[in-house]
């Protein structure tokens, strides 16, 4: 295991992966907890699509594709906050609007330009596109992430539970909603590089969802899920590293198998208690 890390460290992208990879993915378990328990996960999915769309289009213009793709998936994020509290169109179906108009938007543009951009690497993600600025950027965002739930675990907590209540006890729950979005929005702009548009959601949904199959207190989910993201990282890129397998690919199988292993795991303990 040393010997390989030590091969992969000379190669400066992998070390500006791996640098990008953890911070990332300890960013989106964090904010991630929050996002499944209050039943918006797919704004990751959502958000990604129109990561994708901005990138294709920044492509096209030949404009720096993260001076583009942060502030327009911010702004797409505070749009799906702002629809789904209108109550006029629902969350889920805010975010396939949003997405697949993104997607299609993305696609047009690069078709219409005859640019032909490698749109597979904006999909599914790959390693040489992750440089030292990427790795600087998460650096600051891990930071402000972290920064963030430490001072702040408290009303996160109540919004994320009872966003009445956090709200009558003098809570601006709509200020920590968009500040969780806004993270969350930069977090998969800098994770889409890695995972691509397709798969970067995982690194919201899966860690959450199996820290939740065996604990039950929120800060015991909340740390649980950033290590297991952390660990199906590595253990992706290593695999990826190893077999000459498509990075993004390897992280979420890491990230089954380990979600069986939770579901598992909680079966196992919920028997044990009844018994």
């Amino acid at each position: 295991m040393i010997e390989m890390f030590s091969a992969m460290a000379r190669f400066p992208a992998i070390t500006y992966m791996l640098i990008v990879g953890v911070l990332v993915s300890l960013c989106a378990a964090l904010l991630g907890v929050s996002l499944v328990l209050k039943r918006y996960s797919m704004i990751g999915d959502g958000l990604s699509h129109v990561g994708f769309g901005a990138l294709a289009i920044a492509s096209v213009m030949n404009i720096a594709p993260m001076a583009v793709a942060i502030p327009v998936v911010v702004a797409a994020a505070f749009i799906l906050l702002r629809l789904s509290d209108n109550g006029k169109i629902k969350g889920d179906a805010a975010i396939a609007m949003l997405s697949t108009g993104a997607l299609a938007i993305g696609v047009m543009a690069n078709s219409l330009s005859g640019a032909n951009i490698d749109l597979e690497s904006y999909l599914f993600g790959t390693i040489v596109s992750v440089n030292a600025d990427d790795a600087l950027i998460s650096i600051i965002l891990a930071a402000v992430v972290l920064t963030v739930f430490v001072l702040f675990y408290t009303r996160i907590f109540a919004v994320t539970f009872d966003e009445s209540f956090a709200r009558a006890t003098g809570t601006n729950a709509g200020a920590y909603n968009l500040l969780i979005a806004l993270l969350t929005a930069v977090t998969i702009v800098v994770g889409m590089k890695l995972l691509g548009s397709m798969l970067i959601s995982s690194l919201i949904i899966f860690p959450s969802l199996c820290a939740m199959r065996v604990f039950k207190s929120f800060r015991s989910v909340t740390i649980c899920s950033a290590v297991i993201s952390v660990v199906s990282v590595v253990a992706g890129m290593s695999i990826s590293f190893s077999f000459e397998a498509p990075c993004g690919a390897s992280i979420v199988c890491v990230n089954l198998v380990i979600f069986a292993l939770f579901f598992v795991a909680g079966k196992i303990r919920q028997r044990n208690k009844k018994g």
